[in-house]
């Protein structure tokens, strides 16, 4: 007889045995977990008191070479992950039914079941055969979900992203994706670039506000890395620099420090990566300027802000219709001010791209400029004509990044084209 699944309606009437639904359900994850044969069990229909939980689903996974099983709650804002050995998941499941879940599914390499309860508590269970083989998916725990920082860092806590059990604070969901994406971004660039891995690496954050992405970076390098690393976060407000050299002493932090000032008044010598996330206006440029000129390696710009290109642009004959409503040449001037600013870092020899830091139902301030220092050199005269013939097309007198790099003799030209305000 071919193994084919029998008919729904004879799954749904097979009688398994006198033995309780539950213990079967049970046992069958056992057997499962034994030959190692477990796919996933879907838990959903919840009654249990938790009002938002949704679901859990779960699925094996190997943790520093442990199986374990892998729980992820989720909730109608956030999802929570946890990992329980083998005998807490069972034990974890053998709870829940009938009590938190009406409703288990259990997928095996050979088995496929669904336990369900009646509003009266009746048990059911539908049992089928694999038709055909099926194979595990991948247990390592990189490959579940790349994660560049664990909810379990101290530093979160610290910084109020999550609470005493190292779970995320749902108002802070939102938060902790920007510093993961940030982390995920920058790791990248990491990978592609020159920068040696014998001496500590120098980093410098403007504008580092609370200290979240200047922590992160740090806890990144130092713990996940184990590299060498000396972070300073630069900051206006001297009660937020007070707060962050707190945290970091408290925390144990080494090489981790906070200054009160700007990227105009704070200039390190060396610099191998700069971070300026939401400098308004010029003072992006300033940021960029400062990077280039200390040598970074990377340079990784949010821009916020684009005044300086928007009060100066003339709309072209052909544009004019479209750039008469201010939205659009809002848009338009954001949209050229950062290519100028791209072209400006690629003619100093750098490699640049333009694109969309993390979704737009997370902030508004979604760009990110990040730049990795070349091997080779670009051919600077013909990015220089690219950028000539951008400003004159919008009639662009003067950019605050052009003025400082020619300034310092960064781009060949006149020594000062106007000056920065």
């Amino acid at each position: 007889m071919s193994a084919s699944l029998p008919s729904a309606k004879n799954s749904a009437a097979q009688s398994l045995g006198a033995e309780d639904p539950c213990a079967q359900f049970l046992s069958v994850l056992d057997t499962s977990l034994h030959h190692n044969a477990l796919i996933k069990m879907v838990f959903s229909r919840h009654v249990g008191p938790e009002a938002e939980l949704q679901r859990v689903s779960v699925k094996p996974l190997m943790v520093k070479d442990q199986p374990c099983l892998s729980f992820v709650y989720r909730y109608k804002t956030r999802d929570i992950t946890r990992n329980l050995s083998l005998a807490e998941g069972v034990a974890q499941v053998a709870e829940w039914l009938p009590l938190v879940f009406k409703t288990a599914h259990l997928l095996t390499l050979t088995d496929e079941l669904q336990l369900e309860f009646s509003k009266k508590g009746k048990a059911m269970l539908h049992r089928s055969k694999a038709a055909q083989a099926r194979t595990l998916p991948s247990a390592e725990h990189d490959r579940e979900k790349k994660r560049f920082l664990e909810l379990s860092r101290p530093f979160l806590q610290d910084l109020g992203v999550t609470n005493g059990q190292h779970e995320l604070i749902p108002a802070m969901s939102r938060k902790w994706k920007q510093i993961n994406k940030f982390i995920e971004v920058f790791a990248h660039a990491l990978s592609t670039s020159s920068l040696p891995t014998d001496r500590p690496l120098k980093v410098a954050d403007f504008g580092s506000g609370k200290g979240y992405l200047t922590f992160a970076i740090h806890d990144y390098l130092r713990n996940t890395l184990q590299r060498e690393a000396e972070v300073t976060g630069v900051e206006l407000r001297q009660d937020m620099v007070t707060l962050c050299n707190s945290a970091a002493a408290r925390l144990e932090h080494p090489g981790l420090v906070f200054e009160c000032g700007d990227v105009r008044s704070v200039v390190p010598s060396q610099i191998d990566v700069m971070i300026a996330l939401h400098a308004c206006d010029i003072a992006t440029d300033y940021a960029i300027h400062t990077g280039i000129r200390c040598g970074a390696a990377i340079i990784m710009c949010s821009p916020c802000c684009h005044k300086e290109i928007r009060l100066q642009i003339q709309s072209p004959g052909l544009l004019k219709p479209m750039l008469q409503y201010g939205l659009h040449l809002g848009q338009q001037a954001e949209m050229v001010t950062d290519a100028l600013r791209a072209l400006y870092l690629e003619a100093c020899g750098y490699e640049t791209k333009v694109f969309e830091f993390i979704s737009l139902e997370h902030t508004n301030k979604n760009k990110m400029i990040l730049a990795v220092k070349r091997a080779t050199p670009q051919n600077v005269e013909a990015l220089l004509e690219k950028i000539q013939a951008l400003k004159a097309f919008y009639a662009i007198e003067s950019q605050s990044l052009e003025s400082l790099l020619r300034a310092d003799g960064l781009l060949p030209g006149p020594t000062v084209l106007s000056p920065v305000q």
